[in-house]
């Protein structure tokens, strides 16, 4: 099966990024929707309640909607830092970063994406169910 080609208008960096890197190069703006969001479900929650005041029993139903809005705004967040590996969206610096930090491993004379004990077939299967997986949100 041919290698799908993204047609994009930024230079791919990596189509199947580990969570560790994704999550190293959030951007300032990918922690402030992760906040907005967590703040901004009970938010909503308080706002489709009519403003009511805050009671005892509300209490619990805003932890819950703040977990849930935290959990929503990480994805939402990592999702925004992966469009910028797949070129979607502007990444310059994420380019950089990716450039300075293979370089680096290049000159340790480590392999530039680490060093795996798994079989060939079980790294090809494990590629082929993961590249692409952040656009499944």
């Amino acid at each position: 099966m041919p290698e799908k080609v993204l047609n994009t208008p930024y230079p791919v960096i990596d189509i199947d990024p580990h969570f560790t890197r994704v999550v190293r190069y959030f951007r300032a703006s990918d922690y402030a929707t992760w906040g907005a969001t967590t703040v901004g479900v009970p938010g909503a929650l308080l706002a489709w309640g009519e403003l009511q005041i805050v009671t005892r029993r509300m209490v619990a139903g805003m932890r819950v909607a703040a977990f849930l809005g935290a959990c929503g705004g990480f994805l939402l967040a990592y999702q925004n830092s992966s469009m910028r590996f797949l070129g979607f969206t502007e990444n310059a610096r994420e380019a950089q970063m990716d450039l300075l930090e293979l370089s680096q491993r290049a000159r340790e004379g480590k392999p530039l994406y680490g060093e795996s004990h798994q079989s060939p077939w079980v790294q090809g299967a494990a590629h082929r169910n993961s590249v692409f997986s952040m656009l499944k949100f």
